[in-house]
């Protein structure tokens, strides 16, 4: 696109612009005509109607709500950088945003800040025809933004009047566009909500559902807000039993969603407690989270999995099926958020019988977890911590010489001198304690390669 420079002020107030080197000189009019600026049919020439008669748009609120939008370099004040609401033109033919070029005068300067000039004339002169052209393109392309907005929900109502109608391919093509609609728009997602689009879409789970049909119904369901009503309603066992199937079944976006929709579920005081028992669901959340090669689904995996140990009487289904020692073979591969969240859980399940069995039966519980200690977050010690007393205590002269062997007095030692809290450091000096029982002071010191007495 040509640039243009500033070249003279005519008496009117429109400012003329001199293309390339040529020295072509053009007013913004006849550029907008020519479509020289750009934008195309975006521009219009002043006095051009951008919107409805008697409507007046605020400018601010339209380049507040336009900022993403490509202006062009014409209408942005070169101090700031930002589109102008007030352009003003100084004596040398430079324009600026009023508020931004009196700062530099009250600054001290008495030069144009474009070309450093010495001004000859501090006056500012309105811009007007500057300003009508900002305000005509801005408005023309707030009111094009608000119609396609208008567009998008009655496109939503149009799909949502089609679903009503239409049957099995025809009826997940449509679902699909939904999908895409209310993931993209706001907009979409209120229209869809205010019209009773929750309760219909979830009309289409049930036991006879085709799993192409529920993967979209799902995919839609996850991006709406969902009322006490509506989750009652998902939670009936037959739409549960989809939902877990498609969990198991689905591709690894479906899984996810799957996931996203039952923490949904779980919202409130004691809410999905009735279904969250289902061994098939459990296995189909274990097997999202050890699949390694979508970093999205373990997240998500493992954020239902705690949402599920929530339930008290739930850990003890977890724990069977194994996702102790799945978890903590897991540990050195997660990334901090999921790690914080995997020695949640299994701190969690320490304090069952059985999970505390469990983890002291695994061979690669206390290795991995003594590595984790002061290397992530406060939190993540406070976990590993917690569930290296938990099977430490169960078994104490074979865990803590395993314990031991694995380093755990340095990095005791290491969180009692840090600036964690209080609470980390009793718990750090009665696990040290409890770990050097078996051993003479002079025995221990020398395993444990530490320089300094144990007192």
């Amino acid at each position: 696109m040509p640039m243009y420079q500033p070249s003279g002020r005519r008496r009117d107030g429109d400012v003329r612009f001199e293309v390339g080197s040529g020295g072509q000189v053009l007013d913004l009019e006849t550029a907008v005509k020519d479509g020289i600026l750009g934008g195309g049919d975006g521009l219009l020439c002043p006095g051009a109607a951008a919107v409805p008669t008697g409507e007046k748009l605020d400018l601010k609120k339209m380049i507040t709500e336009l900022e993403s939008i490509e202006v062009p370099s014409v209408f942005i004040c070169p101090i700031s950088l930002e589109p102008m609401q007030d352009p003003v033109t100084l004596c040398t033919g430079q324009t600026y945003e009023r508020s931004n070029i009196l700062k530099w005068f009250s600054l001290g300067h008495f030069t144009c800040p474009t070309t450093m000039q010495e001004l000859w004339d501090d006056s500012v002169t309105p811009n007007t025809t500057l300003y009508h052209l900002i305000y005509s393109w801005f408005s023309q392309k707030y009111v094009a933004m608000k119609k396609r907005s208008e567009d998008v929900q009655g496109r939503a109502l149009e799909m949502l009047e089609k679903l009503k109608k239409v049957k099995g391919q025809a009826r997940i093509q449509t679902l699909k566009e939904l999908r895409l609609v209310v993931t993209t728009h706001d907009s979409a997602k209120k229209t869809v909500v205010d019209n009773n689009g929750v309760s219909f879409i979830s009309s289409l789970l049930g036991p006879f559902t085709m799993h192409a049909v529920g993967s979209e119904a799902i995919g839609i369901l996850v991006n709406l807000e969902l009322n006490i009503d509506a989750r009652t309603n998902l939670m009936q066992p037959t739409k549960i039993s989809l939902l877990v199937d498609i969990l198991n079944e689905g591709s690894i976006d479906t899984k996810i969603n799957c996931t996203k929709l039952i923490e949904m579920l779980m919202e409130g005081k004691d809410s999905g407690a009735e279904f969250v028992s289902s061994l098939s669901l459990l296995v189909g959340v274990m097997r999202l989270v050890k699949d390694r090669r979508h970093a999205n689904g373990v997240l998500a995996g493992l954020g239902l999995l705690k949402k599920i140990c929530s339930h008290e009487t739930v850990r003890s289904s977890v724990v069977s099926i194994g996702v102790v020692p799945q978890l903590v073979d897991m540990l050195p591969n997660l990334n901090a958020e999921c790690l914080e969240l995997a020695l949640y859980i299994l701190e969690v399940l320490s304090t069952l019988p059985e999970g505390r069995l469990a983890l002291k039966d695994c061979p690669s519980t206390i290795p991995n977890v003594v590595k984790l200690l002061m290397k992530v977050s406060e939190s993540c010690t406070q976990f590993a911590l917690s569930i290296l007393w938990a099977i430490c205590k169960l078994a104490p002269e074979e865990c803590s010489a395993l314990a031991v062997d694995a380093g755990l007095a340095a990095k005791l030692l290491l969180v009692i001198q840090s600036g964690c809290n209080p609470v980390l450091k009793q718990r750090s000096s009665e696990l040290l304690k409890l770990c050097s029982l078996n051993y003479t002071a002079t025995i221990f010191i020398s395993k444990c390669k530490l320089t300094r007495t144990i007192h």
